[in-house]
């Protein structure tokens, strides 16, 4: 069953050797994981070794060098072969903001380790229980101190901070009520957990609806050299900002290859099952709403081509990027409930794997973007209309 004209794309060979990877990991892997809320240890490990979480990485520093449809391409892939690349995918779009922000010597002394998987930057902490999305409502301070930085606060959603050994950070370095725009004073840095864990940095899992690895971190006076500054102090929310449109559109590639993942699952127990003397794929009732998950799964297809097309070529892609993360969410629920109505009673049992893949791709909807902020964004940012919050 072919889905997508793409499958045989200038990534042709890389989908072929993912989907390989993949059936390593089948479904009763993910499942038995899931049980118990545990890390996919061995196929982040297979991932990494096959060179997949730094092909984003320029080969000056041991990465592929490609751009962001491959990357976009792999992750599509992971979760059309009914894996879960969210394990693992800040890795790709994280390191960019060290990539496109770091002094050579930063980039130099973490990237070519990353791409080894000697390290793995995978953690990401932005978001306070206080500001949700209001990213310049942070709390999280980071004082100068000589030749350091020192840390007080707390972010929470900062998933995978338990298998990372370091971690983006954004911080305050001058209050909110002393600058001018509230988007200034805030400032990146990296932090190498495995000098503070456990000392002045604490992380505490937290039990979600799916197995996302994700917890909270305390900081206690937890020193950062002024070394592990990316880029200008005061300047970190613009940094962070250049890297969520990568974020968006990887994250709508692997809603695509979840909604592909749903189609192609309902599509075939449609074409088994039988009841009343005849396979249930034939009555309309079943099979045109497959079909209109499946339209739908292609439209947001075409909008993450576009959104990586433009990324690719350095323009704007604020749009793009937003409006391809929207469309996929929406198309993988879609096809998730879908597959879920198909199935029937059998949608609910676990050993389907439906129940599983639809509690993953839920989160999509919500994270790293709400559906209502996209529709802000479009709103003020394409449509001119007044600012909403």
């Amino acid at each position: 069953m072919n889905l997508s004209p793409y499958d045989n794309d200038q990534y042709a060979d890389i989908r072929t050797s993912v989907r390989k990877l993949c059936a390593e990991f089948p479904g009763d892997y993910w499942r038995k994981l899931d049980e118990v809320r545990a890390y996919p240890i061995e196929f982040v490990r297979a991932l990494t070794e096959a060179g997949y979480l730094s092909v984003l990485i320029p080969e000056e520093y041991g990465g592929s060098g490609l751009g962001i449809s491959a990357a976009a391409a792999v992750l599509e892939t992971i979760q059309a072969e009914g894996c879960n690349g969210g394990a693992c995918h800040a890795q790709m779009y994280t390191m960019g903001t060290i990539l496109r922000h770091g002094r050579e010597e930063q980039k130099r002394k973490y990237l070519p380790k990353i791409a080894a998987g000697e390290l793995r930057l995978q953690a990401f902490g932005v978001t306070e229980p206080s500001s949700g999305t209001d990213t310049t409502a942070l709390r999280t301070f980071a004082r100068r101190e000589g030749g350091e930085y020192v840390v007080n606060g707390q972010k929470i959603w900062t998933s995978r901070a338990e298998h990372s050994d370091l971690m983006l950070l954004l911080a305050r370095t001058t209050p909110k009520e002393e600058v001018k725009k509230k988007t200034e004073g805030l400032s990146c840095f990296i932090v190498d957990m495995r000098e503070v864990v456990g000392k002045s940095l604490t992380i505490r899992p937290i039990r979600t609806l799916m197995n996302h690895a994700t917890t909270e971190v305390f900081f206690d006076d937890m020193r950062i050299p002024a070394a592990n500054l990316l880029g200008e102090e005061g300047k970190g929310f613009r940094y962070i900002l250049s890297g969520m449109n990568a974020e968006r559109i990887l994250i709508a590639a692997e809603c695509v290859g979840d909604a592909k993942w749903f189609i192609k699952t309902a599509a075939e127990y449609a074409n088994n099952r039988t009841v009343f003397g005849r396979k249930i794929g034939a009555n309309q009732g079943v099979a045109f709403p497959i079909a209109t998950a499946y339209a739908h799964m292609r439209a947001a297809e075409l909008m993450v081509r576009e959104a990586s097309s433009r990324y690719e070529a350095g323009e704007q892609v604020g749009a793009e990027a937003n409006m391809a993360k929207l469309l996929a969410a929406d198309a993988s629920w879609e096809a998730g409930n879908v597959c879920l109505q198909t199935h029937g009673g059998f949608g609910f049992a676990e050993e389907y794997h439906v129940e599983r893949k639809l509690r993953e791709t839920r989160l999509y909807q919500v994270a790293p973007i709400s559906t209502n902020l996209i529709l802000s964004f479009l709103a003020e940012h394409v449509l001119d209309l007044p600012r909403s919050y």
